[in-house]
């Protein structure tokens, strides 16, 4: 650890919050001369510090113990580079539409591939009123369902979870040229893009 690294980094962290060394002090139950002193790069926080301080400061706590925050470019607003991510204890269901860092349940997260597989599954398509009725040809069990459907179009993203033991359908707005997400828990990702009607 490189701690003169660290300490300007939480010197511009908190600053940029509006906080003093004595708000930090006192948040963490510590003396202001501790935070100059961290300030100063005279020392780092003690490790059962860091989770807190992290929380106070508002960032990633392993970029803070490497003394640097990694700035992601400017979103282009290009939908098409949506990326999905789903966390493998809960299965909450994450979406980015550039690079980022994605965490839940204490873990980083990778982001969803598309797989390439004879297992996924194929998809009828109905138009009813002004919307898409999709139905997926996939089980539904406990162990091996459809988490989500995500339709995206140009600046658009309808995400529908889907749940074991319902149908596997899923009705969206009407509208053409977009592409139809489905991911299975045991198969992965996949993409289809609906017919034009």
């Amino acid at each position: 650890m490189d701690c003169a690294k660290i300490g300007r980094l939480i010197a511009q962290l908190r600053k940029e919050r509006g906080l003093t060394q004595q708000n930090i002090a006192h948040a963490l139950n510590i003396s202001n001369k501790t935070v100059s002193k961290w300030e100063c790069g005279l020392g780092c926080p003690d490790v059962s510090l860091w989770a807190e301080l992290s929380a106070i400061l508002g960032v990633d706590m392993a970029q803070m113990m490497e003394g640097e925050i990694t700035l992601n470019r400017p979103d282009e607003g290009n939908i098409n580079k949506i990326r999905f991510y789903v966390c493998p204890s809960c299965k909450n269901v994450l979406v980015s539409t550039g690079s980022s860092s994605i965490f839940c349940c204490g873990r980083k997260l990778d982001r969803l591939t598309l797989q390439q597989d004879e297992n996924a599954p194929r998809i009828t398509t109905e138009m009813i009123d002004v919307d898409y009725f999709i139905t997926i040809d996939h089980e539904m069990t406990r162990n091996h369902y459809i988490l989500f459907a995500a339709y995206v179009k140009i600046d658009k993203v309808f995400l529908t979870r889907l749940y074991p033991e319902q149908s596997a359908t899923v009705r969206i707005p009407h509208m053409l040229d977009g592409k139809l997400y489905l991911y299975c828990v045991k198969h992965g990702l996949a993409v289809y893009s609906i017919p034009t009607k």
